[in-house]
């Protein structure tokens, strides 16, 4: 066979080859079993590829977003011990997520521009690198200025891999297949909440918090060596128009949309950053039911990105303010089940499940709405998410400090829920409005 991009001759009948994309084929037909196929050199795996072997590749993003994932959540539930070892209070620790958050804020997408023009395999071997560095410095950390400066140094990695790791899985599978691709990388991430957090908050309790950090660097090592074997050599690196992509972001549906998500993010964070202090103190739980609970708060996170895809495809907005307005009592009702064991439990799941629901489909409505700037409105968004992530631990930070109690921190995720419920009926009713005035495709966005 010729190389892609010529003409080649082949002698079947094309209208029974199901393995050629239609939209790559330019036939003309001299005989009835003959025709010129014109293929475009944009297929990095070879159609023949079983599927087994075509899906080595997602599977090391996927164990590298479940490194990205621990790594990131697990400071929550290490917290009181990182505050007793360095010698800072808890509130000052909780530091630890606001600077985390703000370095894939703001660096994350310098780093995605300038590895924009780079092979991507090498610019994913390269990001999972700075990641294992990072964490190398963590476990290495003296002091708490150090360990700040380290956590830096891995969320710079955070927002570019993700951002990136979403695009090369998509092209390594058919069309039919792209969204199942993209959706098993990101099931590294749920499964972070579910195993790594609590796996690694049991094994910080029980051995020191430096060697969960060591454990994930040995993650980092399996999934940089998954992804130097498993990932193809020839994946294409798309020509990127920041310019043309920059100039879509204004618009007011889109800024909206990244304002709910930095409100719902906060309003997580803001309770997520001190839950473990919350549960030894108010549910007062030994470290072992607190690893218990946070299983449980991943279970629910997990479930709750998997109901948040189908609410986002059925109804996008109405799923989204739906889910806010059950979210805001279930946080309300925290202050008071936090007390005890059983309903904490409960409501903790639920609080989980209804907080995850969210992503998904703030994710679809950024792109959504930003259609000729889809790969920097979904960069862009993921520092959305993580300002609201620095914003809620601050805040939380800043109410402790001033002596607000931990059970009453849950107030505080109440409040920025509002705030989300806000914007979201805000954008809905500017939708409905574009759509009375006669722009149809106003609504297609909100469905």
């Amino acid at each position: 066979m010729e190389p892609a991009g010529h003409p080649s001759i082949f002698n079947y009948d094309v209208t029974r080859d199901q393995s050629i994309e239609p939209s790559l084929l330019k036939c003309k037909l001299s005989a009835p079993a003959f025709c010129v196929v014109e293929t475009e050199p944009v297929m990095p795996l070879p159609t023949n590829t079983p599927a087994s072997t075509s899906r080595l590749p997602v599977l090391a993003l996927a164990l590298a977003s479940f490194g990205i994932g621990t790594t990131e959540f697990v400071i929550m539930g290490l917290l009181p011990d990182v505050a007793g070892d360095l010698g800072v209070t808890i509130p000052h620790a909780g530091l630890l997520v606001t600077g985390y958050a703000l370095s894939v804020a703001f660096g994350s997408p310098f780093l995605a521009v300038a590895t924009a023009r780079m092979d991507r395999r090498r610019a994913l071997l390269l990001l999972i690198g700075i990641f294992i560095l990072g964490n190398l410095l963590c476990a290495l950390a003296p002091n708490y200025a150090l360990l700040m400066a380290a956590r830096i140094v891995t969320a710079l990695c955070h927002g570019a891999f993700f951002g990136l790791g979403a695009v090369v899985a998509a092209t390594l599978v058919p069309q039919r297949k792209k969204a199942q691709a993209i959706a098993m990388m990101f099931a590294g991430l749920t499964l972070a909440n579910v195993l790594g957090v609590p796996f690694g908050t049991a094994l910080g309790e029980a051995v020191g918090w430096r060697n969960t950090f060591w454990a994930v660097v040995v993650i980092g090592f399996a999934a940089a060596f998954a992804l130097y074997a498993w990932l193809p050599r020839d994946i294409p690196a798309p020509r990127m128009q920041f310019i043309h992509e920059a100039r879509s972001l204004g618009r007011s549906q889109v800024i909206l949309a990244m304002l709910i998500s930095v409100a719902v993010s906060a309003s997580l964070f803001s309770v997520f950053t001190y839950i473990t202090p919350i549960l030894e103190n108010v549910t007062v739980i030994s470290p072992h039911e607190v690893t218990f609970m946070l299983l449980l708060f991943g279970t629910g996170l997990t479930a709750g990105n998997l109901i948040g895809g189908q609410l986002g495809d059925w109804k996008l907005m109405p799923s989204v303010i739906g889910t806010l307005a059950l979210l805001i009592p279930v946080l309300g009702l925290f202050t008071f089940t936090s007390a005890s064991l059983v309903p904490a439990a409960a409501t903790v799941f639920c609080w989980g499940l209804l907080a995850f629901a969210l992503v998904s489909p703030l994710q679809m409505r950024v792109v959504n709405e930003a259609a000729q700037a889809p790969n920097l409105a979904s960069t862009l968004n993921q520092g959305a998410f993580n300002l609201g992530n620095a914003a809620g631990a601050w805040v939380s930070g800043l109410a402790l400090t001033d002596g607000l109690a931990y059970r009453e921190l849950p107030w505080i995720g109440v409040a920025l829920a509002a705030v989300a419920l806000t914007l979201s009926l805000l954008s809905y009713r500017l939708d409905v409005r574009a759509s009375i005035a006669g722009a149809p495709d106003a609504m297609e966005g909100a469905r």
